[in-house]
């Protein structure tokens, strides 16, 4: 597998990232050693980077993370890229709400150096943006956080265009990680042009729409309750019904390619110049390794015109994230 180079960070990372939102608690129940499997597979199939946050169960998935790449992250550390995020935390009257304090983003920092047990991070990035915080204050605690070495780089998560100007006037914003897939590409009329522009390390989430464009699943799919998709737009009624017969159709222009439509569906975000990196999520391993086969995937012009009269039909999902986050 080929690297490619994060943006103005220098890192140079598999175009696939191994995603570990799914083992944080919000996904309901998982079998813990699959899912060390899994990420275990990622590493030997090539994969040398890992997306996790604070956030995903408040240091489970970091932990998780952590037991899965063992001795590696102590006798090998420079050759594993861990990007984690900050800026969460939980209030007892309002739930999860946005803090990007000082403060609260160096408590962020030194308990994800504990959970992942590493001496430091290569790309922490703020969660979401957080209208009680001015940027700049959050730009300089992290400038600080990297001068004391305990992060490399910093950068942000679902932000727009406005945010990341304000926040680069007092340092760079190195990388940034948005949602992007075949049914929400509102990122694309200004985010990703913006970011191609200032060399912005561009790793999008959501790639296979959470699970609607791997093909499993049909208008009797359900969801466990403590699962965030059972209360997502994304995943209810004509909207849901609409997309899957989408994915269908996809699914079959796929088939004749020789490919799955989840390898299609990351294979088309990595078509975008502006992303570096797709990152997947998975709790087998043989879904990371059909992952990976996405790679051998080029779409033409011609495919990418074909795709997008395919996609006529679907319900597109755009502003306020349908993950629910505050």
């Amino acid at each position: 597998m080929d690297n490619v180079t994060l943006g103005m960070t220098g890192l140079q990372v598999t175009p696939i990232a191994f995603g570990t939102w799914q083992l944080g608690g919000e996904w309901g129940a998982f079998d813990e050693d699959q899912a060390i499997g899994a990420i275990r597979h990622a590493r030997e199939l090539g994969i040398n980077f890992f997306d996790t946050a604070q956030a995903y169960g408040f240091g489970a998935s970091e932990r998780l993370l952590a037991r899965a790449l063992g001795d590696e992250l102590s006798t090998h550390r420079e050759e594993v890229v861990i990007a984690t995020k900050g800026g969460l935390r939980i209030d007892e009257q309002r739930g999860l709400v946005r803090d990007s304090s000082p403060a609260w983003l160096r408590h962020g920092v030194e308990e994800s150096l504990k959970a992942l047990g590493v001496d430091y991070i290569d790309v922490y990035q703020v969660h979401w943006p957080d209208p009680a915080t001015p940027l700049a204050e959050t730009a300089q605690a992290l400038g600080g956080l990297v001068e004391e070495g305990k992060i490399r780089h910093a950068g942000v998560s679902n932000f727009d265009v406005s945010q990341i100007a304000e926040f680069a006037r007092t340092r760079p914003v190195e990388t940034l990680q948005p949602p992007y897939h075949l049914f929400r590409r509102d990122i694309e009329a200004d985010v990703l042009p913006y970011a191609r522009e200032h060399d912005i390390g561009v790793l999008v989430y959501g790639t296979v729409a959470h699970g609607l464009l791997t093909g499993a699943m049909n208008d009797s799919t359900t969801f466990a309750a403590d699962d965030w998709r059972s209360h997502s737009p994304l995943f209810e009624g004509e909207t849901f019904e609409r997309n899957l017969r989408t994915v269908d159709e996809l699914a079959q222009f796929a088939r004749e390619r020789g490919h799955s439509v989840s390898q299609l569906a990351i294979a088309w975000t990595l078509a975008n110049p502006a992303v570096d990196v797709a990152i997947v999520g998975s709790r087998r391993a043989s879904h990371i390794a059909d992952s990976v086969g996405a790679l051998d995937l080029r779409l033409s012009p011609a495919d990418m015109s074909e795709i997008d009269e395919l996609m006529a039909g679907a319900v597109a999902v755009a502003g306020p994230s349908p993950e629910g986050m505050p």
